[in-house]
């Protein structure tokens, strides 16, 4: 089982980790009970890093996270929980991103009642507020380490030059960006950055929200989660056509190894770095299982070196969203 250490000198935590998004219906119906089940798997096999937000189903993923700690004596010392704040509405209830330390301290707290916890162990900024010096937001952040309420401090969604300068402020322990075999574009900058600050690079979506495993969401699957997963481009034809045909000999490679896709996606992510950390999200205990599996499997360089023969950088057709999808300033991961 691989560890990773979060930051310069932070804990130790498991280099897998569970995206609880889908503790809410983001990605289509779910239950309480199958996030309870997804957990009580994470807590058998030692997976102990947690991510969640405050907006995943308007606080219904932290508070699944609550239950369980609360119904299980000794779980929140087993368990890394992150989460995140920042995404919110302006008065006329449109969407906008609120970086001041009032805004953030106030959500962490309603964050922590749901948590049934006094501390994270990590809080981010979701997305940055474009009008706020990066340098001030980070001195924020700061600022709640100092009030004991997180222990850890990150950024989601940011370019490596805004990571410097929020380093020139304090110590950034993680920064979150989605990375896969299909969302290369941290390679540009940020995965070298992150290990040259000590910052660790938390990978979201790291299977490609389905295209990267044996059962690509289909098109009626897409169409019934509806919201902003049915006008992702990817998931439009002809681009949606064009991904699973692309992705074919990566399932078929799989198979030649006699592992999941989802595993091989896995281990592809991790192999970029002992500083990077995977967080997919799953409503499911038996696709749970393969996303362990690929935290416990070891590729060679030519394993990797095949893998990315076969989806090359660059090989996925359609932006990862769509014009109006882009949430925060910053474009470049």
């Amino acid at each position: 089982m691989k560890i990773r250490t979060l930051g310069k000198n932070g804990p130790s935590i498991s280099a897998l980790g569970i995206g609880a998004m889908s503790f809410s219906n983001f990605y289509g119906d779910t239950t309480d009970e199958n996030s309870q089940k997804v957990l009580a798997a994470a807590a058998e096999v030692g997976v102990t890093h947690i991510d969640t937000a405050n907006v995943y189903g308007m606080g219904r993923s932290e508070e699944q996270i609550g239950v369980y700690l609360k119904a299980n004596a000794g779980a929140r010392d087993g368990f890394h929980i992150a989460t995140k704040a920042s995404i919110t509405r302006d008065e006329s209830g449109n969407r906008c991103f609120r970086n001041t330390f009032a805004h953030l301290e106030a959500e962490l707290d309603k964050s922590l009642v749901r948590l049934g916890t006094d501390c994270v162990d990590l809080f981010y900024v979701h997305r940055r507020q474009e009008d706020l010096p990066i340098e001030d937001v980070a001195g924020n952040l700061k600022r709640l380490v100092d009030a004991g309420k997180t222990k850890a401090i990150g950024f989601s969604e940011i370019a490596p030059s805004s990571l410097r300068r929020a380093a020139t402020e304090c110590h950034v322990d993680a920064v979150q960006s989605e990375y896969s075999l299909s969302v290369r574009s941290p390679e540009l900058g940020l995965v070298q950055t992150c290990a040259e600050l000590g910052t660790a690079l938390v990978a979201f979506s790291p299977v490609g929200r389905s295209l990267l495993t044996d059962a690509p969401l289909s098109l009626d699957a897409v169409s019934e989660i509806g919201g902003w997963m049915a006008s992702n481009p990817r998931f439009i034809e002809p681009n949606y056509s064009a991904n699973i045909a692309a992705t074919a000999a990566l399932r078929a490679y799989a198979g030649e190894l006699g592992v999941s896709t989802a595993a091989l996606s896995i281990a592809w992510v991790l192999a970029q770095g002992d500083h990077v950390i995977a967080i997919p999200g799953t409503r499911s205990t038996a696709h749970f299982a393969q996303l362990v599996d690929g935290w416990t499997l070891d590729l060679t360089p030519e394993h990797i070196a095949h893998i990315e023969r076969i989806l090359p950088i660059g090989w996925a057709h359609g932006d990862r969203y769509g014009a109006d999808q882009w949430i925060g300033p910053e474009r470049y991961c």
